[in-house]
């Protein structure tokens, strides 16, 4: 196929006998779908109108309740850190401990997942104090998680997400239902 075929598909192709193109051609006989139905050239002219995707329930990042909102971070924290049993042992770690053993880059992204949780705390109006002590448990997790292998091992065993998502959970429980 020359580039003149390609640049130019209304043009009949060089050695075609001539009315061989398809442009301005009517389709002859019924239009059948992959399934074998015969598919009425009415639907065909609605185009795309009807068509749109259904992701469950809404946006998952839009207006949640506050308990679907702990769900979420707890959901998040147990996959984090608790997610896997290390075979032939009762040794439970997560995704953190896994993408720590990537030197220094797994170790940001787990810690900007574990900072996306306390800020998710925040929102749900944990005070000052509290997110304080969730982010003191962050660094620790963070700085300690960069030293090879030793720092993964850390990770499995500090389990710093599940620490914060107890302190919030602990926080939620004494406040007065509204």
């Amino acid at each position: 196929m020359s580039d003149d075929d390609i640049l130019a598909p209304h043009r009949p192709r060089s050695g075609a006998r001539s009315g061989g193109s398809f442009s301005g051609t009517k389709a002859r006989g019924p239009i059948i779908d992959q399934d074998g139905h015969e598919i009425r050239p009415e639907t065909l002219e609605q185009g795309f109108s009807e068509f749109r995707f259904e992701f469950g329930q809404g946006n998952p990042f839009g207006d949640l309740t506050r308990e679907q909102r702990v769900a979420r971070i707890e959901a998040i924290a147990k996959l984090l850190d608790v997610a896997f049993i290390l075979p032939g042992t009762n040794i439970r770690y997560g995704i953190d401990g896994l993408i720590g053993l990537i030197p220094v880059v797994g170790d940001i992204i787990t810690t900007a997942i574990s900072l996306w949780l306390v800020r998710e705390a925040r929102a749900l109006g944990a005070p000052w104090y509290l997110t304080a002590r969730m982010l003191g448990n962050v660094a620790v997790d963070g700085v300690v998680g960069m030293v090879p292998f030793a720092g993964d091992a850390f990770d499995v065993m500090f389990r710093a997400n599940m620490r914060n998502v107890r302190l919030l959970r602990r926080w939620l429980d004494k406040q007065p239902r509204i």
